[in-house]
């Protein structure tokens, strides 16, 4: 047997019992497997890769007549129809039965679930053929990471029926999960929205089905009805300088802040302070591709607390003893206003406390300072006042040398 010229012929050597496989789905699994190697090496902009390799694969086998080369090319036209030259591509005589059922499903319902905190939501849909011979109903299981603004896996298997039940006693067996019906729209809008932007990214997450599924997913998706104007969801948008206040202001007369005595400050100091820690909040928040300062759970404590502060912010002594007192406040706030369960409060203060003398080693090392941070904080600890610019700028000239060998 020859080695594989090009890429095209070794997925035509890749699919050369495609003939042999029992339906239609079993045919648009393989092939999504195939252009999985495509997606997972590419470096940006993954789909369009994906539709490019296509294109060049229905062009390199236009005047292929094996019952294979015709059946895959009929299955990636299927998957990436929108790739040049898949609307003119046609079935072979010598294809496969369930060949006319490629792609021709229709949705059978859509579900989303996920934890209370909203760090994760997973949305399902189940699909069946328009004709038994293409294959069992199948579901399309899409997981969307609110903490880091992608979806972060993607699968496609069957029984459907099995799926869905085994998703519903997972959430009716733990307080901490929620689960509901779904507008198909919203899913749509979601996780195509959030899986633009894992298409661009330089490395895939590590585990999961995501490459080899994501064409298929691709065209499942495809048949869900389009997004409506507003699919971003709850809190998508930060909030403006007047809700920023009135929402601090809410919180301070909470009993919240009376339990953690954020109530009772006293003096200019420590009310600077505390306003400047809610600030760091509210901005952490901000920098959320779904942004929402009420949104905290253990792991967004964790994030905040032990990463994103010491790139971004540049504390006093002060400030560091009354972040992590704020934010227990904030975070307990923040529950009851979601409506959380007791024990989802519980758990995020009890992290919280938990990640404290961490978040302390990192303030007093800066070893997770960026440059700029510890620039500034440098600045401050040389006694140079920020509001004088001639102060300002003879410190910058005095250690230029040591700001640019430091730059990373």
């Amino acid at each position: 047997m020859a080695t594989p010229q090009t890429p095209y012929d070794a997925v035509l050597h890749a699919a050369r019992d495609v003939t042999r496989l029992d339906c239609a789905l079993d045919a648009e699994m393989l092939g999504t497997a195939l252009l999985g190697s495509v997606y997972a090496i590419a470096e940006t902009d993954r789909e369009n890769a994906v539709r490019e390799f296509v294109a060049g694969f229905l062009t390199a086998t236009s005047r292929r007549r094996t019952a294979a080369a015709t059946t895959i090319r009929s299955v990636f036209a299927t998957l990436v129809p929108d790739a040049e030259g898949a609307a003119k591509v046609r079935p072979g005589t010598r294809a496969p039965a369930w060949s006319g059922q490629l792609g021709r499903v229709h949705l059978t319902g859509t579900w989303s679930y996920g934890d209370v905190y909203g760090d994760q939501t997973s949305y399902l849909a189940t699909f069946a053929y328009d004709d038994e011979s293409g294959g069992p109903e199948h579901a399309l299981v899409a997981l969307v990471d609110h903490n880091i603004g992608i979806t972060k896996d993607v699968f496609v298997g069957g029984p459907a029926e099995r799926i869905l039940d085994q998703v519903r006693q997972m959430c009716a067996g733990d307080d901490l999960t929620w689960f509901r019906e779904e507008d198909p729209a919203r899913m749509h809008g979601e996780v195509r929205r959030h899986l633009a932007v894992t298409d661009d990214l330089g490395e895939l997450p590590a585990e999961g089905s995501l490459a080899t599924d994501r064409a298929l997913v691709g065209a499942r998706l495809a048949l869900l009805p389009g997004p409506s104007a507003d699919t971003s969801g709850w809190g998508a948008e930060p909030l403006s300088g007047d809700e920023r206040t009135a929402l601090v202001r809410a919180f301070l007369a909470a009993p919240e802040a009376a339990r953690f005595g954020l109530d009772a400050l006293d003096g200019d100091a420590e009310l600077a302070s505390l306003h400047f820690c809610l600030g760091l909040l509210f901005d952490h928040a901000a920098s959320f591709p779904d942004a929402d300062p009420l949104r905290w759970s253990p792991a967004v404590a964790g994030l905040f607390l032990l990463d994103w502060v010491h790139r971004r912010a540049v504390l006093d002594m002060d400030d560091a003893a009354m972040l992590p007192r704020v934010l227990r406040a904030w975070a307990a706030y923040a529950a009851r206003r979601r409506g959380l369960p007791e024990a989802a409060a519980a758990r995020t203060d009890e992290a919280i406390e938990e990640l404290v003398p961490e978040f302390a080693r990192l303030y007093s090392t800066g070893e997770r300072r960026s440059a700029a941070t510890a620039a500034v904080a440098q600045l401050m600890a040389d006694g140079v006042d920020p509001d004088d610019p001639a102060a300002l700028d003879a410190w910058f000239q005095a250690n230029r040398q040591h700001l640019t060998d430091d730059t990373p």
